[in-house]
């Protein structure tokens, strides 16, 4: 049995007791029915009760939310009831048809907690700490300049508030860069008028799973449905905020959903390049924020409130197929061009190759690649291999990188150097070409173990 468990913390009191009593209340409900989906002796009968009371008891809460706003003319109630409407009016009618035409299955429960979950956590993290202050509201009157460094500051605030986790931007330029195992959801904004706005947050897998246990208070093990369906609702909070904070993009309304594989969003970018695109790290993981005004995507399957349960299921076989079959990625760092260029023909066939010439160069690709290995040159000009790791090993995204050294030196003195640094091997540049392709080769088929 699992031990999922949703915790009411005091971050998510705004201050004003009996909404914070009724937030602690859903909690306490939606934790009672998480428990429920571990126990295969569940009763339909208790599900169904469950369900409705969770529903009567958010209904209910919305409308005393909205009358206390309303007391205190709360300048942004509009926007809060909006938000209050889309939930009870469409998506929780949505997910009880589901349940229903499943008769409530596992699945389908789970599904329906992953969304609820998403969206009170980020709900009660952003729009609900507004009501009292907590939080900043529009950016107005800004240049584009200024509008993309008041967007990266938004982003870094809202990280803040719903994961409780401190980011950093660290590409303005990010091309859809392989950084290891992730989500990918896009959504589609359309106004009246037509416009368009394309919106894509990429996570990485580990992020997802720190927020996710953080969330549940447990140590959840693997991407998997419920993990895809808070993060989606989670995903949406986050752009409803983003949204109220840009009044140019604030009547925008949600047109469709999907997940995309990284080929997919590889394809994309191909099509169309993000007007905005950014790489951000938490020290947990990374994420990116893409954003563009044309519809880049084809073939992709929208998610609705008929097809979502097959939809998740099919992306999770696709996104594990697509990463069995991922090359493992190698940055070569070398001033030198010829060995450069020596162990990408070597390596090219059974591996995806970066490359760098100096060890700025080198930390830079990393910080946006996450490459599975570095080779790294420990003779170099400058910055050598020994400062190049130390750099390494000082930032914790990437500090776990695994490192092997190159070295033209194989007197005692010098490897005894590089052995002292705990690399997690070193290669002599005089082996032969067989013997460094099938110490690479050996490397991977040990840490796959």
């Amino acid at each position: 049995m699992n031990q999922n468990q949703l915790v009411w913390h005091d971050r998510y009191k705004i201050g004003v007791d009996f909404i914070d009593k009724e937030h602690k209340q859903l909690f306490s409900t939606m934790n009672k029915l998480l428990q429920l989906t571990d126990n295969e002796e569940k009763s339909e009968w208790v599900c169904r009760e469950g369900v409705k009371y969770l529903k009567n008891h958010v209904e209910k809460h919305f409308e005393h939310e909205e009358s206390y706003m309303q007391s205190i003319h709360y300048e942004d109630y509009d926007v809060h009831k909006r938000l209050h409407d889309n939930f009870r009016f469409d998506t929780l009618p949505a997910l009880e048809t589901e349940l229903e035409e499943t008769q409530f299955s596992v699945e389908s429960i789970r599904h329906f907690l992953g969304v609820c979950i998403g969206w009170v956590v980020a709900h009660t993290q952003t729009e609900d700490q507004a009501i009292v202050g907590k939080i900043n509201s529009k950016w107005k009157n800004i240049s584009q300049k200024s509008e993309n460094d008041a967007l990266e500051s938004i982003i870094l605030q809202l990280v803040q508030e719903m994961f409780r986790l401190k980011a950093k931007l660290i590409s303005e330029q990010y091309a859809g860069e392989d950084f290891g195992k992730m989500i990918c959801c896009r959504f589609f904004y359309r106004g009246d008028q037509k416009e368009k706005w394309e919106v894509t947050l990429i996570f990485e897998d580990r992020l997802l799973l720190k927020i996710v246990s953080r969330i549940l208070n447990t140590d959840y093990p693997r991407i998997d449905d419920m993990v895809i369906n808070v993060t989606r609702y989670l995903s949406r909070q986050l752009l409803e905020k983003i949204r109220e904070s840009f009044p140019a993009i604030a009547l925008l309304h949600l047109e469709k959903e999907c997940l995309l594989t990284h080929e997919q969003l590889l394809n994309s970018f191909e099509r169309e390049q993000p007007s905005c695109s950014l790489l951000f790290s938490t020290g947990e993981g990374y994420f990116a924020f893409c954003a563009a005004s044309a519809d880049s995507i084809r073939d992709k399957i929208s998610i609705n409130s008929h097809n979502a349960l097959n939809v998740v299921n099919e992306y999770l076989v696709k996104e594990k197929e697509e990463y069995k079959n991922r090359k493992p990625k190698i940055l070569i760092v070398d001033d030198s061009e010829f060995m450069r260029s020596r162990i990408v023909k070597l390596l090219q066939a059974d591996y995806d190759l970066i490359e760098a010439s100096s060890s700025i160069s080198a930390i830079k690709k990393i910080a946006v690649n996450r490459p599975n290995l570095v080779l790294l040159d420990y003779e170099m000009p400058i910055c050598d291999g020994r400062q190049a790791l130390e750099m390494i090993r000082s930032e914790n995204d990437i500090a776990d990188i695994p490192v092997i050294f190159l070295t033209g030196r194989g007197d005692k003195e010098s490897i005894k150097n590089v052995v002292s640094l705990k690399p997690e091997g070193y290669l002599l540049k005089n082996m032969s070409d067989d013997e460094i392709k099938k110490s690479i080769d050996n490397f991977f088929a040990k840490s796959t173990k």
